[in-house]
């Protein structure tokens, strides 16, 4: 079986035409960065929805590296989520009309997951590579969160996964949904690159480990 990544992306929400999180990951479907093939699917932006369609995505593909995409409206850069919380708090109705407050992604499950990613690595080749980027601390309350969160909860709690690495990226709405905003190419050129610099870093040197090549 190849190897393979794979990216989500979102359908549009909150009265949107588009979700860049889904044009920037479906530009990178088939494409090949480091000898692994990049799979892109689209999530729905409805709680449990779109974890039962990533968990059966995990499933399908067997991924070695996941990363799941979502828009961020008011933000600037690309943000390297750190942590995954084990809350529903939704400011706006999901796509199906839930509203969670305070519910949990996942009960009896611990309160938070930090990504498997090497995401200072991943900054670094960003902001090399001249796209806008952070590390950011918070992935919110909605879909965005519920959909992290529950990536990281399989890839701890199923074996069968077997060593897959996950995380998440939010990206800035499209110049034409508002400011602030990235171009799309912008947001591509950046998903591909923080791919690449995922297969090729398994963690990040301040965590205790090293480079592989």
């Amino acid at each position: 079986m190849p190897n393979k990544v794979l990216l989500t992306g979102f359908e549009p929400f909150g009265g949107e035409s588009i979700n860049p999180s889904w044009l920037a990951v479906k530009a990178l479907h088939g494409r090949q960065v480091l000898r692994h093939t990049v799979v892109a699917a689209q999530l729905p932006t409805v709680f449990d929805a779109s974890l039962r369609e990533l968990q059966a995505l995990l499933h399908q593909h067997r991924p070695a590296l996941v990363i799941c995409v979502g828009q961020a409206g008011g933000r600037a850069p690309l943000s390297l989520e750190r942590v995954a919380i084990n809350v529903n708090d939704a400011p706006i109705a999901d796509n199906a009309g839930a509203q969670p407050v305070d519910t949990p992604v996942q009960a009896g499950a611990p309160a938070a997951y930090f990504t498997t990613l090497p995401i200072k690595a991943m900054l670094g080749m960003l902001r090399e590579e001249g796209v806008a980027a952070e590390v950011s601390q918070t992935a919110g309350t909605f879909v965005c969160n519920h959909v992290f969160y529950g990536l990281m909860h399989a890839l701890a709690t199923q074996p069968d996964l077997g060593h897959a690495r996950g995380g998440f990226i939010h990206v800035p709405w499209l110049p034409e949904q508002g400011t602030p905003s990235m171009p799309l190419d912008d947001i591509v050129r950046g998903l591909r690159t923080a791919v690449r610099s995922a297969l090729r870093v398994q963690h990040d040197h301040a965590l205790g480990a090293g480079a592989t090549n």
